[in-house]
């Protein structure tokens, strides 16, 4: 009887301070400007198209008529600061805010603990600090130097797979081709792993698998019946999802298990390595204590990077090329760029990069029009104004980047594929939190470097050997979820050059 007392007493504390928080938050976030009428039993979820095109276009309107945020309430009682405007922007990033993690209540970050557990996407704190820290190395420029002809031979074999797919002189989806070659250079880049994944179809299980949960998860964090996790588990939806969480892990503990037996059977030790990979630094990293990282923390680091370092960069290729397609005037002057570069080699090496401005330009670009990562979220740990609203601890902000980067407010024809917008003169002028396609303050993100190197490379490549263009009768339609993924194919033409 004690017990049932006590979980009584329990549960009513939970109910109460919930609504207490509930009125409070009405009365401080009704000030702002709100997505849609609000429901006692949706919040403004009702009114959302949902994560596609017509979810996109919704929130471009509020853009246009709020200019820096809107609220927007996930159910009855959880209310998230939707910003989209640099100055609203500028002091969530600036601050100490953490990544949104909830406790009753699942946010999207929780939703992916799953998946990519405790590992730099994911956790907060001192944690977080650690892993930082720990795996800083891991992306300095000697080690990056090494990647760019990782690069090179991943784009040889997309390449040779294009010149097949050219003389049948019929589309195909850039997308499976450039995800397969983005996920062959992190396994070989981060991991010395050699899969044989972009010619070996048996072994893609894996590339389906973070797809569909990347679907699961969004899905998730727009339908309040899913936010609880116990209850979450017991569904079709949570079922699947973590069936695919086992997908992704065995791949990850694949990995380590190999290296762990290379390193066992080997007389070179890591430490004697001249260049280290990722996979060496998770292995061989010691804090302050020295004491390195669990089991769990390493596959958790290996989720991670093996799903961020490919799948944003995929995202990225796809949408520039898409975009390249429709204007054979930029392709021309990036392969009179690449040419002049190259004065007649095949493959670009490291000090060609910076040499490839326009192609630099294109990219950028491309990530302003499609965001590779649609938005990302923090939550205050300490009071936080933005335009004149002081927001309490504990405030969800969903840094909405797509919408930021479409803001008219702060970009001229903002749905113009138009790379003149990042010729060096003109990002000069830009407002440091006016485009962030790799987040920004001290949560940004660790492998820009790789990702921007990976995405020139490869770029340059493509467009010195073929022409392309797109398919007229296939309608493109995207989907904002963890990536900026296609809904369907994006099927292309490509001819290649003399």
């Amino acid at each position: 009887m004690l017990l049932l007392y006590v979980a009584i007493a329990v549960v009513t504390f939970v109910v109460v301070r919930y609504v207490r928080r509930n009125i409070q938050y009405r009365k401080l976030f009704f000030q702002l400007p709100i997505a849609a009428d609000y429901r006692y039993t949706t919040g403004t979820l009702h009114a959302f198209p949902g994560n596609n095109e017509e979810g996109m276009a919704f929130n471009f309107v509020k853009a246009q008529k709020n200019c820096y945020c809107h609220v927007e309430w996930i159910g009855p009682v959880t209310p998230v600061i939707v910003a989209y405007h640099p100055e609203s922007i500028r002091p969530i990033l600036k601050s100490s805010a953490a990544k949104s993690r909830g406790s009753i209540l699942s946010t999207p970050y929780d939703m992916g603990l799953r998946w990519l557990g405790e590992g730099l996407l994911i956790s907060n704190g001192g944690k977080w600090a650690r892993s930082r820290r720990l795996l800083t190395p891991a992306f300095h420029f000697d080690i990056l130097k090494q990647y760019v002809d990782i690069y090179n031979t991943c784009a040889d074999i997309m390449l040779n797979k294009m010149q097949k797919l050219s003389k049948k002189k019929e589309p195909f989806d850039i997308y499976s081709l450039i995800n397969l070659d983005a996920l062959d250079v992190i396994l070989r880049c981060a991991f010395s792993y050699q899969s044989n994944c972009q010619l070996d179809e048996s072994v893609n299980s894996y590339s389906a698998a973070i797809g569909e949960l990347q679907a699961l998860w969004a899905d998730r964090a727009i339908k309040p019946r899913y936010h609880i996790e116990f209850l979450y588990s017991f569904t079709e939806h949570g079922r699947k999802f973590y069936k695919l969480c086992d997908v992704a892990h065995a791949v990850a503990e694949e990995i380590i298990a190999k290296r762990k037996k290379e390193l066992e059977s080997s007389s070179v030790q890591v430490s004697n390595r001249k260049v280290k990979d990722f996979l060496d630094t998770l292995l061989t990293a010691r804090d302050e204590d020295g004491n390195g990282m669990t089991a769990l923390e390493i596959r958790n680091e290996v989720d991670t990077f093996l799903f961020e370092g490919h799948d944003t960069t995929a995202s990225g290729m796809t949408w520039t090329l898409y975009e390249l397609a429709k204007h054979p005037e930029h392709q021309e002057r990036i392969y009179d760029e690449v040419k002049d570069v190259l004065d007649g080699r095949e493959h670009l090496d490291w000090n060609d990069l910076p040499k490839l401005e326009f192609t630099t330009m294109c990219i950028k670009e491309g990530l302003r029009l499609h965001s590779a990562v649609p938005f990302i979220e923090r939550t205050t740990v300490e009071e936080c104004e933005i335009n004149g609203h002081v927001l309490p601890p504990g405030t969800r902000v969903a840094i909405q980047l797509w919408i930021l980067h479409h803001n008219p407010h702060i970009w001229e024809d903002p749905h113009v594929y138009n790379p003149e917008r990042f010729h060096p003169d003109n990002q000069a002028n830009m407002d440091p939190f006016q485009f962030l396609p790799f987040s920004a303050g001290s949560r940004n993100c660790i492998g820009q470097n790789f990702a921007m190197n990976e995405m020139k490379t490869t770029i340059a490549r493509i467009i010195s050997k073929f022409k392309l263009s797109v398919d007229q009768k296939n309608e493109v339609r995207r989907v904002p979820i963890v990536t900026m993924k296609p809904e369907n194919k994006v099927l292309l033409f490509a001819s290649a050059r003399d």
